[in-house]
């Protein structure tokens, strides 16, 4: 699956890669991708101690970024969309974070925005009652002071730093975009149910 991202922050221009994994991990990613020479990329590698959350994996960039901004992908979302015109977008934009969005049928299961008009003016996470049936994707756009946001995380309930909390930051300053996906998305995290369909998505490809 680690393929699929790959090939799609490629495709987004991205040379530089950092793989965040689980202890136990990243030495098979180590083993199966190398130093990412046959993919015209240069991969890093960082391991994730424990289950701290996306936010604290992010954290875990900071050097590797060097003060760029940064685009993160989660290794088990599968997108359609072209994303190089979002992304570019951003980078001339004068939001520090942008999301992307896409209509689920079980939007309790997500991240989900909620809208004034056409404006996020929040993400609630995995809510009983959800308010739209948008869910946030798991690709992420950020500028630099990221790190700044997460390092003033407090843990969520079940002891984790937050990516939806990241999210909100940016929302009420008013410094977050959105793009809204019309193609095929797939969480394979998600359920069984969720990874087959992205299954299929992904043989009728070739």
């Amino acid at each position: 699956m680690i393929y699929y991202p790959l090939m799609k922050m490629k495709e987004i221009g991205m040379k530089s890669v950092l793989i965040v994994s689980g202890k136990g991990h990243a030495g098979h990613f180590l083993e199966l991708l190398g130093s990412g020479s046959e993919f015209g990329m240069s991969i890093s590698y960082e391991v994730q101690e424990e289950a701290g959350g996306i936010a604290q994996a992010l954290a875990l960039a900071e050097d590797f970024c060097a003060d760029e901004d940064l685009a993160v992908m989660l290794a088990d979302n599968i997108f359609e969309d072209h994303l190089a015109s979002s992304v570019k977008y951003f980078e001339d934009s004068s939001d520090d974070a942008h999301v992307f969005l896409t209509h689920v049928k079980n939007p309790s299961s997500y991240g989900v925005a909620v809208f004034d008009e056409e404006k996020i003016i929040d993400i609630e996470e995995k809510p009983k009652n959800p308010q739209s049936n948008f869910a946030v994707t798991g690709f992420y756009l950020y500028k630099k002071n990221v790190f700044d946001v997460i390092r003033n995380l407090k843990p969520s309930a079940r002891g984790e730093l937050e990516i939806s909390d990241v999210n909100n930051y940016y929302i009420k300053a008013g410094k977050m975009g959105h793009t809204t996906l019309t193609g095929f998305w797939g969480d394979c995290g998600e359920s069984f149910d969720s990874l087959m369909e992205a299954s299929k998505f992904i043989q009728n490809l070739k």
